[in-house]
């Protein structure tokens, strides 16, 4: 007994150490390069509403820490806003590793945490000036807390989790939909055990359990309520924008949502999903089948809901990252499980730590080429180029119109889209020989699955009427070539027009 409790004590001393290694790792990760990309898309939204936070904003936590914590130590601009999002990416590692370790023992914790701290979408997360670090991060907590304070009747671990989902939601709304899996999990192992009638009976003797469950019905229809006012709002800012600021195709309906599924797995790492569902698979058939129902519930209401909704309105797959966390927790119980197997004629070890090292070196090429180029479009190299090669008053249409104003304070961006009209009545409107011309900032098409400029002629008229002057962008190591194009069209078409 008493070996058995030192060799314990000497696991937990040693996967403490691996974790203090792990987490100088995620911070080197996480803090290198931090502050040397120039913003995308909605990171302008965060620098705009960390200046002059709102609290009726719908998701205001993060923008109110930039603006209390940040601000008065540094200024808000592509570091600044930045700092708060790597923090939390470099606490999720041991956060991920204390709630594994709950769940599925120390061995496993230790691999989720490694697993984690290396994984190419988290370390991008962590330097994106926007609020997915900490919905992830507190989406480590709040549900497992929740089930943990529920399975084990332990009152400190459901208030621990009630407090981190009111965070959550406060992070983003999105991070709600896992409380719908914990209603699945809930259902499905608690509902048929009740007997209804005396349940309701002895809760109903009790004042104070009276007035709890009257106060928990308060707080659940304003909460439900205040959640439904933010859906609808949200699906009437964005439906009939298809792509939001970017220049995109959707993909017709089903196959839409098969390619947002995909995308999503891709971006987190296949591997590293495959593996993750044979570890729920593995927990259900041989530890605990009550935790592979639950992760298994996280799982499915998100990614379920999310890709209906896409039938609706335009969705991102940065709605269902509250789900990521299984993935690392399922692997986790995975590699746990791989290490106990006996191969016989070699160490148990050799296996595991093999497909360990090939899941880590599949994330290897895109964490390199991310350091090249930030996984984003250098909008400000473009804007500086622009600066010194346009005439007074001309117009730019670009894609993520909202970043290339912000590094072109007094030029007229417009958002381009594949219609040509706007271009054809701009060229009509100026005699030929004029100064001045019309610049279109487009990306360049890189593979199928990217941005497309052959959609209403964009790009016959692109090739007729202007000259491509300009591309910025480096090569990386994988499919996600982040390349700009600049064209200048002139009120005169080219004389040089690839297209008569």
């Amino acid at each position: 007994m008493e070996s058995h409790i030192q060799l314990q004590s000497r696991t937990e001393r040693i996967a403490l150490l691996l974790l203090a290694v792990l987490i100088v790792v995620a911070l080197g990760l996480r803090f290198w390069h931090l502050g040397t990309w120039n913003f995308q898309a909605t990171e302008v939204f965060t620098w705009r509403d960390s200046a002059k936070p709102q609290f009726h904003n719908p998701r205001p936590l993060g923008y109110l820490l930039n603006y209390f914590l940040v601000r008065p130590f540094l200024p808000l601009d592509e570091l600044g806003l930045r700092i708060l999002p790597a923090v939390f990416g470099v606490l999720a590692v041991p956060a991920i590793y204390f709630v594994s370790r709950r769940l599925i023992g120390t061995p496993g914790a230790v691999i989720a945490a490694l697993l984690l701290a290396v994984n190419p979408l988290h370390i991008l997360y962590s330097q994106l000036a926007r609020y997915w670090s900490l919905v992830f991060l507190l989406c480590t907590i709040y549900p497992y807390a929740l089930y943990l304070g529920i399975r084990d009747r332990n009152p400190r671990m459901i208030i621990l989790g009630l407090i981190t989902c009111v965070l959550a939601m406060l992070a983003h709304p999105v991070s709600v939909l896992l409380l719908g899996g914990i209603g699945i999990w809930i259902v499905v192992t608690y509902l048929p055990r009740i007997n209804f009638a005396e349940t309701w009976r002895q809760v109903w003797r009790r004042p104070a359990a009276r007035w709890s469950m009257l106060a928990a019905s308060v707080v659940s229809v304003l909460v439900l309520a205040r959640l439904i006012r933010i859906l609808r709002g949200w699906i009437g800012e964005h439906h009939g924008h298809q792509g939001g600021q970017f220049l995109s195709s959707p993909a017709p309906q089903g196959i839409k949502q098969i390619v947002f599924l995909s995308a999503y797995a891709e971006s987190l790492m296949l591997p590293l999903v495959i593996v993750g569902v044979v570890g729920l698979y593995l927990l259900w058939r041989e530890q605990d089948r009550g935790l592979a129902v639950f992760l298994t519930s996280l799982l499915a209401f998100p990614l379920i809901f999310i890709p209906l909704l896409s039938f609706r309105t335009p969705v991102s797959t940065y709605y269902v990252l509250p789900t990521a966390p299984v993935f690392f927790i399922g692997a986790g119980a995975f590699f746990a499980r791989l290490f106990e197997v006996d191969w016989n004629r070699i160490p148990r070890w050799v296996v595991p730590t093999t497909l360990l090292s090939v899941i880590v070196m599949s994330g290897v090429p895109t964490i390199i080429s991310d350091y090249r180029d930030g996984r984003r479009y250098d909008f400000r190299g473009v804007a500086h180029w622009l600066k010194k090669h346009m005439t007074p008053g001309d117009p730019v249409y670009s894609d993520q119109p909202v970043v290339m104003a912000h590094y072109l304070p007094d030029v007229e961006v417009e958002h381009l889209r594949h219609d040509t009209t706007a271009f054809e009545q701009w060229v009509d409107s100026h005699q030929p020989g004029m100064p001045g011309a019309l610049w279109v900032v487009a990306p360049a098409p890189s593979h199928a699955f990217r941005t497309s400029l052959r959609k209403g002629g964009l790009i016959k008229w692109l090739f007729s009427n202007c000259q491509l002057r300009y591309s910025r962008g480096v090569g990386r190591m994988d499919l996600r070539q982040n390349y700009l194009h600049v064209y200048r069209c002139p009120p005169e078409p080219s004389r040089n027009s690839v297209l008569q």
